[in-house]
C-alpha cells in the first residue's frame, strides 16, 4: 500500500508531538524531584538554624541565672552579687576565652568542612551555638529580660520576612551581596576604631547600618544557600551543605538580633 506525502507528514507530526510530550513529562517529573528535594534541604537548614538558636538561648539563660540572675547589679564600681560560675565568667580571664572561642569554632569549620563528615559539622555546629550561648549570657547583665524578649521577636519577625524574600524571588541579589560584604568589613572596622574612640553619635551610626546590612544579608544568603542545592549530590554532602548554610544564617540572625538590641534594648 502506498502513502500519500500527506500521511507521511501527519505520521511524522503525530511522532514528533509524542516526543514533545514525552520529553515535556520527563521534564515535569525532574522538575518535581528538584523541588521536592530542594524543600527537604532547606527544612533541614532552617531546622538546624533555629535548633541553634534555641540552645544558645537556653544556654545563655541558664549560665546567667547560674551566675546570680538579676542579683547582679553593674555599676561604674564594678559587678557585684555574682556567683563563683559568675566570678568565673565575667571577671575573670575566662571571659576572652567564651568571647574568642566561637571565632575559633566558626573558622575550624569554615576551612574545615571538606574533611568532615555530615556528622562531625552538625556536632561542631552544636558545640558552636553552645559556646555562643556562653558568650551572650553577658547581655543579660546589660539590658533587661522584657527588652531582650521583645527584640528577640522583632528580629525573629524580620530574619523570616527577608529569608522568604530571598528564596521566592527571581532578582539575582549577587551584586547585593557583595556590596553588603564591603558594608559589612567597613562596620567592622569603624567598631574596632569606637572601641577606643568611645563615640554615641559613631555607636548609633553602626547600629543602623549594621540592622540594614544583616537584613540584606540573609536575603542574599538565603538565595545562595538555595542555589548550593544539586540534586545530584550524595547525602553526605547535603548533610554538610545543609550545616553550613545553617550556620550562615545562624550568623546572621545573631548580629541582626545584637544590632536591634543596640538600638531597642532597654537598659537594667
Amino acid at each position: 500500500m502506498k502513502i500519500s506525502s500527506n500521511g507521511n507528514i501527519y505520521v511524522s507530526y503525530i511522532m514528533e508531538f509524542n516526543k514533545q510530550n514525552i520529553q515535556s513529562k520527563i521534564t515535569a517529573a525532574e522538575t518535581h524531584v528538584v523541588d521536592e528535594g530542594l524543600r527537604t534541604y532547606m527544612l533541614k537548614v532552617y531546622n538546624y538554624m533555629a535548633s541553634g538558636v534555641f540552645l544558645t538561648g537556653v544556654i545563655s539563660l541558664f549560665l546567667f541565672k547560674l551566675s546570680g540572675g538579676y542579683n547582679i547589679q553593674v555599676s561604674p564600681m564594678g559587678i557585684t552579687g555574682l556567683t563563683g560560675v559568675g566570678k568565673a565568667l565575667y571577671s575573670s580571664p575566662l571571659v576572652w576565652i567564651i568571647m574568642l572561642a566561637p571565632l575559633g569554632v566558626v573558622l575550624y569549620m569554615s576551612f574545615g568542612i571538606r574533611k568532615m563528615s555530615a556528622a562531625k559539622a552538625q556536632g561542631t555546629f552544636w558545640v558552636f551555638a553552645a559556646l555562643m550561648g556562653a558568650s551572650l549570657s553577658s547581655i543579660f547583665l546589660v539590658y533587661t529580660g522584657a527588652s531582650i524578649t521583645r527584640v528577640f521577636f522583632i528580629t525573629a519577625g524580620t530574619f523570616g520576612a527577608m529569608s522568604i524574600y530571598g528564596y521566592t524571588t527571581k532578582r539575582d541579589l549577587t551584586k547585593l551581596g557583595s556590596f553588603l560584604m564591603m558594608g559589612l568589613i567597613g562596620i567592622i572596622i569603624a567598631s574596632i576604631v569606637n572601641i577606643f574612640m568611645k563615640s554615641t553619635m559613631m555607636y548609633f551610626v553602626i547600629s543602623v547600618l549594621g540592622v540594614l546590612i544583616f537584613v540584606g544579608l540573609t536575603a542574599y544568603d538565603t538565595q545562595k544557600i538555595k542555589n548550593m542545592y544539586l540534586v545530584s549530590d550524595s547525602g553526605e554532602i547535603m548533610g554538610k551543605k545543609a550545616v553550613m548554610g545553617a550556620l550562615t544564617l545562624y550568623l546572621d540572625f545573631i548580629n541582626l538580633f545584637l544590632m536591634l538590641l543596640r538600638l531597642f534594648g532597654q537598659r537594667r
